[in-house]
């Protein structure tokens, strides 16, 4: 079950953390898988070899998923040895800060990256899978899009987008064997979580009822089921990867 042998994954953001788990969890199902990344492209080779060495099939692919032009290159790139079957937007950026002290250009770095690049790589990914009649889309949010968060306003307005995104997608691709889902990760033990203040994570882990944070594998299975062939009655909905966490 969850076979993804002769499938072609793209998995924005894969160079570390949440993205790397993915990476290698659709990597070992099978799955030809495409690591990104935008700035850290050493932790991409080494996640790239790393899945080759375990038998896994990779490649590093590098650009900007906020700017159009960048997408197109990495999309026409991939392209040249099969469509992109499997679309997992997982690159994000987070700044936090008031908004009332955040600048022009901060916000619109979150929202470019978090939204705009979602939408640039998914809409370049659909013709190809149209044309096949088979798809699958999976959107990186987070449990701040239905909680709220201070000082993250501008991020939970992007994660919290991809509700209508997915849904909309859904209503448009559904019968083209196209699906479209969004995860929420919880308290992720990822290095942006290990670097919190430890009070601070405390307060966070007395509000989750398994009592633990998250693992990237944790999230990566979520996606792997999400991407299989058995997941294809699923889409439009936003599964809460978060140990209980209301």
């Amino acid at each position: 079950m969850f076979d993804l042998s002769g499938k072609t994954a793209l998995v924005t953001g894969a160079s570390r953390g949440i993205g790397s788990g993915v990476a290698r969890r659709l990597a070992a199902a099978g799955a030809f898988v495409w690591v990104h990344y935008n700035a850290s492209r050493d932790s991409a080779d080494a996640l790239a070899a790393e899945i080759r060495t375990n038998g896994g099939k990779a490649e590093v692919i590098g650009g900007n998923v906020a700017q159009p032009e960048a997408v197109e290159a990495m999309f026409a790139t991939i392209e040249a040895q099969a469509p992109v079957d499997i679309l997992v937007n997982n690159a994000g950026i987070n700044i936090e800060q008031h908004l009332v002290r955040m600048s022009d250009e901060e916000i619109q770095a979150v929202l470019s990256t978090n939204l705009f690049g979602t939408i640039y790589c998914t809409r370049r990914a659909l013709p190809n899978m149209r044309k096949a009649r088979w798809g699958r889309l999976v959107h990186m949010s987070s449990i701040v899009a239905n909680l709220g968060s201070p000082m993250q306003t501008i991020y939970c307005t992007s994660k919290s987008a991809l509700f209508g995104f997915s849904k909309a997608l859904t209503k448009e691709y559904a019968n083209r064997g196209i699906t479209s889902n969004v995860i929420m990760p919880g308290l992720i033990d990822t290095d942006m979580t290990r670097a919190m203040p430890e009070e601070q994570l405390k307060a966070i882990l007395a509000g989750i009822p398994a009592g633990r944070m998250g693992t990237t594998e944790d999230i990566a299975a979520a996606v792997h089921f999400l991407v299989s062939p058995e997941a294809s009655f699923i889409s439009g909905a936003e599964i809460a990867v978060n140990g209980g966490a209301l």
